[in-house]
């Protein structure tokens, strides 16, 4: 049996929120623990739960009053870094995309998807902590090609062939300690060059870590699985 993947949905229209919620009422492996119209209670909520019942990963709208997905996601950000996030919204465009994607998102999907989109989303960023679909990853260079301020996912600096060799195996969900081994290193030289990783790319976690090799052809795009 295949791990349970527990979600949390954000989105003010209710309507959405329950049909969500009915969608997943009888999968195997995704269950919906948390659905808020309110993103403020949504936080307290989040405070109130001991971490070991926290959901695996949040679905959030971005067009929410009082408190937007934008803001929302700031502060999931801040507070619990691990906490995988995919925006479901109507705003699929370029330069939404792109911002969402620096602020650290796993996966942003248009709310015209379908049922199976979805499930591949939350299926394979649960396992690999990132999903972008081949459309995701041509909107993504025509952003960073575009003449808009470029975000902060690609330098000048070009990373050591070292550097490479550790940033393949990020993408391959290795943890530093297995690193470590398969290079003959210490963990604090993995430490090192991981963290020298995300100065030169300017990627603020993981997730830009895997952005920047996959635009950077070093970690090929996930293979399109289907999950049932």
């Amino acid at each position: 049996m295949k791990d349970l993947i527990n979600i949390a949905i954000v989105d003010d229209e209710s309507l959405f929120v329950e049909g969500i919620t009915v969608l997943f009422s009888d999968h195997e492996n995704i269950s919906i623990i948390i659905s808020e119209t309110d993103a403020t209670k949504f936080l307290s909520r989040l405070v109130e739960l001991p971490i070991e019942e926290h959901p695996d990963l949040v679905l959030i709208d971005l067009q929410m009053e009082p408190m937007d997905g934008f803001d929302l996601v700031e502060e999931i950000k801040m507070v619990y870094k691990d906490l995988k996030i995919i925006i479901l919204s109507s705003h699929y465009k370029q330069n939404v995309f792109g911002h969402m994607i620096k602020m650290g998102v796993s996966a942003f999907l248009p709310k015209s998807s379908n049922k199976q989109d979805l499930i591949t989303a939350i299926c394979t960023v649960h396992k690999t902590g990132v999903y972008f679909s081949y459309k995701d990853h041509e909107m993504l260079k025509s952003y960073l090609n575009s003449k808009q301020k470029r975000p902060n996912l690609i330098t000048q600096e070009e990373l050591s062939p070292r550097e490479i060799d550790v940033l393949k195996l990020i993408c391959k969900e290795y943890t530093n300690q297995e690193i470590a081994e398969k290079l003959y290193l210490s963990v604090r030289t993995i430490e090192s060059h991981r963290q020298n990783i995300l100065d030169k790319t300017g990627a603020k976690n993981t997730v830009g870590i895997v952005l920047y090799a996959i635009l950077n052809n070093i970690h090929p795009l996930p293979p399109r699985i289907r999950y049932v």
